[in-house]
């Protein structure tokens, strides 16, 4: 019951709100949510990075097995793909691949 007349009480703010404040509000909204989805994928890549760590692959690339180069790793720990398949990947040349879910 509380949280029905909460929703009540903002959605009523929320029709006082002018065309700009609305058009704020909803980029704020949107933001959050994307910010929250960017957080999910990182954090199902850095699952992914622990499971090939204890799996012994590490640093291979999930799509062609090779080592994923050290300079690569360095920046981003988590990556499941070398340069060339990530290149690849981005260009539509490779599908079917490992997404952060």
């Amino acid at each position: 019951m509380l949280n029905a007349a909460k929703e009540g009480r903002r959605t009523m703010a929320e029709d006082t709100l002018d065309v700009a404040d609305q058009a704020v509000q909803s980029y704020q909204k949107e933001l959050i949510f994307s910010q929250g989805t960017e957080g999910h994928s990182q954090l199902s890549l850095v699952r992914l990075a622990l499971e090939r760590l204890r799996d012994g692959t590490f640093g291979e690339c999930m799509h062609c097995g090779k080592a994923i180069g050290e300079k690569r790793l360095d920046a981003l720990p988590s990556t499941p793909y070398c340069i060339e398949c990530q290149e690849k990947i981005e260009t539509g040349q490779i599908e079917g691949v490992v997404r952060a879910a």
